[in-house]
């Protein structure tokens, strides 16, 4: 009870501290990335690209940022509520697709037979899949852990306070975690319940990887930028000393 009572203490501190705005794009980015991951972009034998990928950077970018002021204890915090968020939210559209009623999209159609299989569409889209909630949970806090982990350790290595510092730190523990997250949710939903084979699943995994790495890539420099205006702000300085007591 001790232990529980001294990691919500924790909890309720760091979410004080932890500015708002990334808060929310983080949990924007989980929340919306697994819904665009619905729809299929680009698909062959041993190559897959969905709308999620255009989107599931920013988690991980959120969660660099995090690392570099916080700490990689704080952000796998902050991952498992947005976690727990995105799962509510699910839970909350799934429950809304069961209700009766009509999309907007079903008054632009031609016929009601066909509004009717638009409107069973729509509402399997928001409905979602348990199978595919559960793997995208467990993939999200496997590879969330591991990305904090790795980048809290290369950061006490390589980082100097400058952006290449933060680059090397947040480009391995990204292309790492992002490979864990891919193969994770690949392993369990993918093959399992859509028949790909372990060839598909390593090939997708490291290919979704560098896509997504090379997004991160692309807007890092904001992500830098972030971080250090934190630190030169003071943002979180009450959460870091109490840890710093506690250590």
């Amino acid at each position: 009870m001790n232990i529980l009572k001294k990691e919500w203490e924790d909890y309720k501190i760091l979410l004080k501290n932890m500015p708002s705005m990334v808060l929310a794009i983080f949990v924007l980015s989980v929340v919306c990335m697994n819904l665009m991951a619905n729809k299929e972009l680009y698909s062959s034998q041993y190559f897959c690209i969905n709308s999620g990928l255009a989107l599931s950077w920013i988690s991980f970018l959120c969660m660099d940022c995090i690392c570099k002021r916080f700490g990689a204890r704080a952000s796998a915090k902050i991952s498992v509520l947005v976690m727990f968020i995105n799962i509510i939210t699910v839970i909350v559209f799934k429950l809304l697709s069961m209700t009766p009623g009509h999309w907007a999209a079903y008054f632009g159609a031609p016929d009601p037979s066909v509004g009717e299989y638009i409107n069973e569409g729509l509402n399997a889209t928001f409905g979602g899949t348990w199978y595919v909630v559960l793997g995208s949970s467990i993939a999200m806090l496997v590879s969330s852990i591991v990305n904090s982990v790795l980048n809290e350790l290369i950061g006490k290595k390589t980082d100097k306070g400058n952006f290449r510092g933060f680059a090397l730190r947040s480009f391995i523990s990204t292309a790492i975690g992002q490979w864990v997250d891919n193969f994770i949710f690949s392993a369990l939903v993918s093959h399992i319940f859509f028949g790909w084979n372990w060839t598909q699943v390593f090939i997708c995994s490291v290919t979704s990887m560098i896509i997504e790495l090379a997004l991160e890539a692309v807007f890092s420099p904001v992500g830098y930028r972030i971080s250090k205006k934190w630190e030169k702000e003071g943002i979180g300085r009450l959460y870091l000393e109490r840890n710093a007591r506690e250590a």
